[in-house]
């Protein structure tokens, strides 16, 4: 994670192998358009395009345009002839890997890859009695009681502990973020130091943000796929109720605003384009990008939120990232408490590092 030369550096964790754009850190040659040949000007619906490629493939989408092609559905698609046959352009240019949805593979609500890392198999410790009700005006009872909606038929017994999985989970997120960041081509443009300390930065508060996608009010639980948690499973995993009580209420908090998937998209985004995180170099481009991001945040509430609901939104929204930054300090804390934890995990080490 030190400040090295490229030609120096060993492999990032964080960013694999190779550069952010999956490139051997050589020389780079001028860039061409995927889709025609022309001069690229940089990443464009995930794919190194030229301007004009770029264009045509936005117009293409938002106007649900149908193109025929009067030949045989197999134009040649170069600088030159590119605009004679729009069918077969448009054609190239999902061949080639255009997408108007970059972010969607790397926001997997559902969790459906999650399920490779261990058995969809229920991990709870029941409470050995059952638990009444505390008394009115009484201290709350920790953990809360289980929430029955969430327990399968299948229990393992209380010697295993919810650490491992813990650990498997926040692997999985962080990998889920590392993905996100670099299918934005603002981010892939910075400098490798810049692009490590914004992921150092801002990880774990963009795992609480993904986090809430599945966040179930009325359980009070997160859906993961085939997986089920409560707040006691970060309980039986070794965080103590100093973190895991106002963990809880950011996560109510957050999920009565009803955001739009766009909305949790774009607050990633204002999250990750932080200048105030420690070791940046290219500080003024991250304050200008994240003032675009928080702009077009702002702009899509007041417009897909009608009143009352749009009411003091966007202003909700940022005391509860204020509140996640909280969090943030005690959840770090209290990982690098959690024994054997960070051995257990090494992206979530070099994020605490």
């Amino acid at each position: 994670m030190s400040s090295t030369s490229d030609a120096d550096r060993s492999p990032c964790p964080l960013l694999g192998p190779q550069g952010p754009e999956g490139e051997d850190t050589e020389p780079r040659e001028e860039k061409v358009c995927a889709v025609c040949g022309d001069r690229a000007t940089g990443y464009h619906f995930h794919v190194m395009t030229c301007e004009g490629c770029k264009g045509f493939f936005r117009r293409s989408i938002n106007k649900g345009i149908r193109f025929t092609c009067p030949f045989t559905q197999s134009c040649p698609i170069t600088k030159a002839k590119r605009r004679q046959c729009q069918a077969c352009r448009l054609q190239k240019c999902l061949d080639v890997g255009m997408r108007k949805d970059t972010h969607q593979h790397t926001f997997d609500s559902s969790f459906s890859q999650f399920t490779h890392y261990w058995p969809a198999v229920r991990l709870y410790v029941p409470s050995p009695q059952p638990q009444s009700p505390p008394e009115p005006g009484g201290p709350a009872a920790w953990p809360p009681p289980l929430q029955p909606d969430c327990l399968d038929d299948e229990v393992l017994p209380d010697v295993f502990s919810m650490l491992p999985h813990f650990a498997d989970l926040s692997t999985f997120m962080i990998q889920q973020v590392i993905n996100f960041a670099k299918e934005i081509p603002a981010f892939r443009s910075l400098p490798i130091d810049d692009q490590i300390s914004l992921l150092k930065g801002a990880t774990l508060d963009i795992c609480q943000i993904q986090f809430n996608t599945v966040f179930n009010a009325e359980t009070n639980a997160w859906e993961c796929g085939q997986h089920c948690y409560t707040i006691q499973d970060g309980a039986l995993a070794g965080f103590q109720q100093i973190y895991l009580e106002p963990l809880l209420k950011f996560h109510i908090s957050l999920k009565k605003l009803h955001l739009h998937e766009a909305e949790y998209v774009l607050l990633q985004a204002m999250l990750l384009f932080s200048p105030d995180h420690a070791g940046i170099t290219q500080r003024d481009f991250i304050d200008q990008f994240q003032e675009k991001v928080a702009l077009t945040l702002k702009s899509y509430i007041d417009h897909q939120h009608p009143m009352p609901e749009g009411r003091f939104l966007y202003a909700k929204l940022l005391l509860l990232l204020t509140e996640l930054q909280t969090l943030k300090v005690e959840n770090t804390r209290q990982i690098l408490h959690i024994q054997d934890l960070s051995s257990m995990t090494p992206l979530l080490s070099e994020i605490i590092s």
